[in-house]
């Protein structure tokens, strides 16, 4: 018989963080943890500042979300809810102009779920409002482990059915194709560990964090040339370009792929592109030009992330 230990649950958090802002958000802050919290709550999320100054007050971290550069704020409660902290957390919004708001507690009570539930519910499809209780764990006498619990989230399957009332044929053709994409590829462990998961739009591209705010990769529908584009989108930063340019045929070497090397000087965007010719209008083969997807963004991450 295999002998199984027991999970339990650490309930009193300050035997880990004592302080909010001495140890959490500092702990928060670290890459390999802010991940963990973007993972929960599916967006790719890099940090501008810690102890951000809001007036008189500061927000525990102010952030940004790659590809979109839509605006983060993440105030953080190492006990239950109160209505402290909610009105805090307005306050930081309206003075940082967040598009995105997540209050991480201890408990969530339930005059505050109503009240997050209540925002996301009056707020247009650009707002909005995550509630979510930190939970650890650990097993026998291994060190603890933590989980971010969603407790509420932006309505987003009703926003975007309202935006989508107005979508046309090729913008809902978009949407389809980037909902089964991230459908499918996120069954793929490799690639779940490597990227996540985006809200599909109504646009044609839909852009992936590889960990650097300098440069991230996009993924392109062009629907007039059936074709499919992946590439490292660098912004205003020619060095960068000239730097991985230099290293073209190790990057290249490693990746077993060969790319489009686009300065556009003229531009304060470069772009690095492999292209694929598709049918979209074809949906038995979405998944094989999926399966591409997958297999290029992963090797092109691989290869470029070295020289970063």
């Amino acid at each position: 018989m295999i002998k199984l230990n027991k999970l339990e649950e650490v309930k009193d958090l300050r035997t880990v963080w004592p302080h909010e802002a001495l140890d959490f958000t500092p702990w928060l802050s670290q890459e390999d943890n802010i991940s963990l919290l973007a993972d929960a709550v599916g967006l790719d999320i890099t940090i501008d500042e810690t102890e951000s100054s809001v007036g008189d007050f500061s927000v525990d971290i102010y952030a940004s979300e790659m590809g979109t550069d839509r605006k983060i704020i993440i105030e953080n409660q190492l006990e239950d809810t109160n209505h402290d902290h909610l009105g805090k957390l307005i306050t930081y919004a309206a003075g940082k102009s967040a598009d995105v708001i997540i209050w991480l507690v201890k408990h969530a009570r339930e005059e505050h779920k109503a009240a997050i539930e209540w925002l996301n519910n009056h707020t247009d499809e650009k707002i909005g409002f995550f509630l979510c209780e930190i939970k650890l764990y650990r097993i026998g006498n291994s060190e603890p482990a933590v989980k971010f619990e969603v407790i509420e989230r932006p309505n987003d399957w009703t926003k975007e059915v309202k935006k989508n009332e107005s979508a046309n044929a090729t913008q809902q053709q978009r949407y389809d194709y980037w909902v089964a994409f991230q459908d499918y590829a996120f069954q793929n462990v490799m690639f779940s560990k490597n990227f996540n998961r985006r809200k599909p739009s109504l646009d044609h591209w839909m852009n992936f964090s590889i960990g650097s705010s300098a440069c991230h990769i996009a993924v392109s529908q062009i629907q007039k040339r059936n074709e499919l584009d992946v590439e490292l989108y660098i912004d205003e930063d020619k060095e960068l370009f000239h730097s991985l340019f230099q290293n073209k045929a190790a990057i290249e070497s490693d990746a077993h792929l060969s790319f489009d090397w686009r300065e556009l000087p003229e531009r304060k965007a470069s772009r690095i592109v492999i292209e694929k010719d598709v049918d979209f209008g074809d949906k038995t083969q979405w998944n094989s030009q999926f399966d591409w997807l997958i297999d290029v963004m992963l090797k092109m991450k691989k290869a470029f992330k070295k020289f970063l």
